[in-house]
């Protein structure tokens, strides 16, 4: 079940690495925004890209309009967001329901291609699950839209990304930028901190046939071999991942963080259960999903 205020804590340190350049600290002043009717017109994938790439840019795009908040957003979408430390236009982003700029990824990889990325933007500049990688001197010649554009303090190393956006082609992007301005159509900031870019598409994201995918949350998540915690655990899920269900039935009640729940879903993928009190959705019983 999904809980908002958990998303925020479990990031933690990530969110003031992940966001200080979204917030303007190492940016310039955003131009004046367009109105929203206008720039969702322009925010579309402007070439060539496969269906998925072409998901992806659609749901980044769906949010246009939507605030920048320090820390704000999910996979599911729009948070309340963090009161900036540093004090100026996000000091008060508690009170904006919005995006931060790898949130906004993260939402759009989910929402897309049911692609789990991790939080924070030198985390997904990383990320292992990529399909290509493209640096700094290539430019922006071999980019596709859905592709992610990189901004680090150095640019040679991807642990100070500060930034991240999505490419649309022909030199535009879609970012949520800095507190006090919106989710946004730009022009790629090929500047001194462009750090290259990275695919994400053309791997095996798509669930397989039957099953229906889901992000979990926290860390050390032990799956059981039944529906219930009286055996060992089958195995560990480290930390927030994508998984498969296969089919959810009613088993032990599980206790935690507040919360109860006795239903349980199947992994086939692990030949394991699950509590589904640590499947990252709104709903204990999960939709769409059949009883085993």
């Amino acid at each position: 079940m999904r809980r908002t205020n958990r998303t925020l804590a479990m990031a933690g340190g990530l969110l003031l690495a992940t966001t200080l350049s979204c917030t303007g600290t190492a940016m310039a002043a955003a131009p004046p925004l367009p109105s929203k009717a206008v720039a969702a017109a322009d925010c579309r994938p402007l070439a060539n890209a496969p269906a998925q790439a072409q998901a992806i840019v659609g749901a980044a795009c769906s949010q246009i309009g939507v605030p920048y908040s320090w820390g704000g957003g999910s996979i599911h979408g729009p948070t309340y967001g963090q009161d900036y430390p540093g004090g100026g236009p996000g000091a008060h982003d508690s009170q904006v329901k919005g995006f931060d700029c790898s949130h906004l990824v993260q939402y759009a990889a989910w929402q897309g291609a049911g692609t789990a990325m991790p939080e924070g933007s030198w985390n997904q500049a990383q990320w292992s699950g990529a399909t290509a990688r493209f640096g700094r001197a290539q430019g922006l010649g071999p980019l596709q839209p859905g592709d992610l554009l990189l901004w680090a303090s150095d640019p040679g190393n991807l642990n100070s990304v500060h930034h991240i956006a999505l490419y649309l082609g022909d030199g535009k992007m879609v970012e949520a930028r800095e507190s006090g301005t919106l989710v946004m159509v730009s022009d790629v900031r090929l500047n001194a901190q462009y750090a290259g870019a990275l695919r994400i598409t053309g791997g095996n994201e798509q669930p397989p046939a039957g099953t229906k995918r889901f992000m979990t949350w926290g860390t050390g998540v032990n799956l059981r071999p039944e529906a219930g915690t009286q055996k060992p655990p089958a195995a560990l899920l480290p930390g927030p991942t994508a998984v498969d269900v296969l089919c959810q039935t009613h088993g032990e009640m599980v206790h935690a963080e507040g919360y109860s729940n006795d239903a349980w879903s199947y992994l086939p993928k692990y030949k394991a259960w699950i509590s589904n009190i640590f499947i990252d959705d709104p709903a204990a019983w999960l939709p769409g999903v059949p009883t085993c």
